[in-house]
């Protein structure tokens, strides 16, 4: 099969660039011919772009994009065309590229701009889903997007705009959900539920289990507020002092994160930064269990696959699809989002029961076999493209 990608890459890599190169490596092995249609947000640095007017317009409708697309498509001719980020150089004027050509449209939805500008539903600390029960203009009030009420006004612009326009109930043949939970919320939001499959992150490379004796806890992701890393550091002076958290990653709080473990004297912590993803992995490995402390709606982390091909199960909070994800006591634990006293009763429960812990870790490699191995997902990939195929043939001949 060929199979275009497309895809907006961030400045500061994330589990959204992670999944692209995943989901194209995993193309490739299969044999399938692959190319793709890619901006970078490094570009806005280094043009015109930097003015809030012209990039505010291109985020609406981008005619560049949208005529770059048309004509590799043209010229390329694929069978189908996959989207995961527009946002904000290539906008969603794309997908009428691919519509103009009579080409399958896929769109997978890794977060929630279609409906909120900050893509998250998560505002001042807590979750918010006012843009989802009212209108996207609300949150410029809010500045919700960079904290710019300017850059806010360009990004609920592009959505009210293709929302009038019906661009998401028109030009999107298949939307891939990450989750149960991601799919309902974007069905409530107005997306129509025929459209919506669900099709969870895979690990494309298992890294195979870790040795079974550990001796640390370990968070690895972005060092920021909705992740609710500073929950974790506080439950973390309420647990016994013997018990070693190591924190993988970077990101706005990671030198106050610094301040704060230095100030209350807690030995126990420790910031690893940015690793690479080897790197990351033999953490993960090493590991008693991850600990996923998020305040957001999660639509599927990519280091729970990780954590599960590793052996390794996972106490996470009940918020979006984590609790979905993690079953409470088979896989890992569940406690209340924002909560560091049942956090820390959660980690001194898993570390004073480490039978228990291996048997959920267990639980936790048969779920990744059963589920987000790199195999189990192409299957399921390539049963979503091809229903759209066949849809659109149909309607083609139906039209003819």
């Amino acid at each position: 099969m060929r199979v275009l990608i497309v895809h907006n890459a961030y400045q500061r890599a994330g589990g959204e660039d992670a999944v692209v190169d995943a989901e194209k490596t995993l193309l490739l092995r299969a044999g399938n011919q692959v190319s793709d249609y890619l901006r970078d947000n490094n570009e806005i640095a280094a043009s015109r772009l930097h003015s809030n007017i012209a990039l505010g317009v291109r985020t609406v409708w981008s005619s560049e994009s949208k005529n770059d697309l048309f004509r590799l498509l043209q010229e390329w001719k694929p069978d189908v065309v996959h989207f995961h980020n527009t946002f904000p150089l290539i906008s969603p004027a794309a997908y009428y590229a691919c519509r103009e050509l009579g080409l399958p449209v896929i769109q997978t939805l890794h977060n929630y701009r279609l409906f909120c500008p900050s893509g998250s539903f998560f505002r001042d600390g807590k979750v918010c889903e006012e843009c989802l029960d009212g209108s996207p203009w609300q949150a410029i009030r809010h500045a919700c997007y960079r904290q710019s009420r300017a850059a806010t006004v360009a990004v609920a612009a592009m959505i009210s705009f293709h929302h009038g326009l019906g661009t998401w109930m028109k030009m999107v043949d298949r939307y891939i959900a990450l989750s149960e939970f991601s799919r309902a919320k974007f069905i409530s939001a107005g997306l129509p539920a025929a459209k919506i499959v669900v099709k969870p992150n895979f690990v494309v490379d298992d890294p195979g289990v870790g040795p079974q004796h550990r001796d640390y806890a370990v968070f690895i992701g972005r060092l920021s507020q909705e992740k609710g890393i500073a929950t974790l550091v506080r439950a973390w002076t309420r647990v016994n002092p013997g018990y070693v958290l190591r924190v993988v990653g970077d990101g706005p709080l990671f030198n106050a994160l610094q301040s704060e473990i230095d100030g209350s004297g807690v030995s126990n912590v420790h910031l690893l930064g940015q690793l690479s993803r080897a790197q990351s992995m033999q953490v993960l490995q090493g590991a008693k269990f991850l600990v996923l402390p998020s305040n957001c709606y999660e639509n599927f982390p990519m280091v729970l696959a990780e954590a599960y091909a590793c052996g390794t199960p996972v106490i996470a909070s009940r918020m979006g699809a984590m609790q979905e994800i993690v079953k409470n006591r088979h896989i890992g634990l569940n406690f209340n989002p924002g909560d560091e006293v049942d956090l820390a009763e959660k980690v001194e429960w898993a570390w004073t029961h480490p039978e228990d812990v291996l048997r959920m870790g267990a639980n936790a490699r048969i779920e990744f076999e059963a589920k987000y191995t790199a195999e189990k997902n192409y299957t399921q990939l390539m049963a979503i493209y091809e229903s759209v195929i066949r849809e659109i043939a149909v309607a083609h001949k139906a039209t003819a």
